[in-house]
């Protein structure tokens, strides 16, 4: 008889999971998908499309979350009053009808299902796949920062300008605008770098996570600290081979690289570039411990 009652509560807690399950496919997966389409065929709107790494970042969240379901099933069921709360909060989100605070639904409800289901435990579980989540659900947060920009427009104005002009081209830069050669390109708040830059630090928490480096703190801060640097110096340089496009008439090329795939090649090439810096970075900072007598660690 105990055996079976074991059964019969694992086929409950099972069949319950699944209609959690099933609730939050009916509810997220059309906002899921509209937001995949406008990211792979750049049809949202520019704030939200500062969001693409989400393509990469949900399914890893997805992942993460998979793989740590037997840790899930070990947890003992407490159920935390904020999980209610977030929950509570994420459905008066979802049926406001307002963009912004449906798509924070999202993160919401789920972090409220972790803490409903498994209390601060389940909630520290599934950390790090809610932070994904989270990072990747499109906000207003591009809009509201675009404004303050304007320093790091000029910044890399003034140095694409410097750049081109050390290749003998005739260079004029006005604030956030290049000339070159009687044409000119300017430095927009959506072209200061920002998405590059939002997307870089999301890979750089990925891999850190992946790679267990997450748990060093020195290799974490110098790690986004390099790839801050990285991440403006590709955005310097991708805005130099615009305005040099532009500037000598090479309008398929600007283009290629400012509208079409070109872009998302290069800034593959740059994210790749963070794989060895990653590691050199974890050598350095692991090496000095290593050698240490085990009575000195």
């Amino acid at each position: 008889m105990t055996f079976q009652r074991q059964i019969q509560n694992r086929n409950a807690t099972q069949l319950f999971s699944f209609a959690i399950l099933g609730v939050l496919a009916l509810l997220y997966a059309p906002i899921l998908l509209h937001w995949l389409d406008g990211w792979l065929n750049k049809s949202i709107s520019t704030e939200h499309e500062y969001f693409s790494h989400g393509i990469i970042g949900i399914p890893f969240a997805a992942y993460l979350g998979w793989i740590n379901r037997k840790k899930w099933q070990r947890l003992p069921d407490v159920n935390h009053p904020l999980g209610v709360v977030l929950l509570i909060i994420g459905g008066i989100f979802y049926l406001s009808g307002v963009t912004e605070w449906v798509n924070l639904s999202f993160p919401a409800i789920l972090a409220g299902l972790c803490l409903w289901l498994k209390g601060i435990a389940g909630f520290k579980l599934q950390g790090f796949p809610l932070v994904l989540v989270f990072l990747a659900t499109p906000t207003a947060l591009p809009y509201l920062i675009a404004p303050y920009t304007l320093p790091l427009q000029s910044f890399i104005a003034g140095t694409a300008g410097f750049i081109l002009s050390q290749f003998g081209l005739e260079v004029a830069v006005d604030g956030t605008n290049i000339f070159v050669g009687g044409r000119i390109v300017e430095v927009a708040p959506y072209c200061a770098g920002l998405k590059m830059l939002f997307t870089t630090l999301y890979v750089c928490l990925m891999l850190l996570y992946w790679t267990g480096a997450l748990s060093s703190r020195r290799t974490t801060i110098w790690f986004l600290s390099t790839a801050v640097v990285v991440s403006i110096t590709a955005n310097i340089i991708r805005n130099t081979l615009l305005s040099f496009f532009h500037g000598t008439g090479q309008q398929a090329a600007f283009e290629w690289l400012h509208d079409s795939w070109g872009g998302d090649l290069y800034s593959a090439i740059m994210l790749l570039l963070l794989v060895p810096i990653l590691n050199r970075l974890d050598r350095y900072f692991s090496e000095p411990e290593a050698i240490l007598p085990e009575d000195e660690r």
